[in-house]
């Protein structure tokens, strides 16, 4: 055999060996994440079908607010002061929050490190 194919061979083994090594150290680093994951596929599916059956969920909430409309009034009251408050409040502690988190990865990452 040619010097260079043992060579490309001896090459390709070592790498693979590597690659191997390389899945296994990532599938050790995502295995916290796997439930998140699962969350998101859940919520995925939810609005998937959520999407499917638009009608049957509109005639849904359209016999709800028939049926109880000051619990309705009173939900949607509550969600508008929520979104202002989100609005004046959310966006002046952004870059607070934003700070907050970039300090907890750093932290995590010395502490695993």
């Amino acid at each position: 055999m040619n010097a260079r194919v043992i060579e490309l061979a001896l090459r390709k083994q070592r790498l693979q060996i590597q690659a191997e090594g390389q899945r296994a150290d990532m599938l050790r680093r995502l295995e916290g994440f796997e439930s998140a994951l699962d969350v998101a596929d859940g919520v995925r599916e939810n609005l998937r079908w959520a999407s499917q059956h638009t009608p049957a969920l509109s005639a849904g909430a359209v016999l709800f607010v028939l049926w109880k409309p000051r619990l309705v009034l009173r939900l949607a009251k509550r969600a508008w002061l929520g979104w202002m408050l989100y609005r004046k409040v959310g966006r002046a502690a952004a870059p607070a929050l934003a700070a907050a988190a970039g300090l907890l990865s750093r932290w995590r990452a010395a502490r695993a490190g």
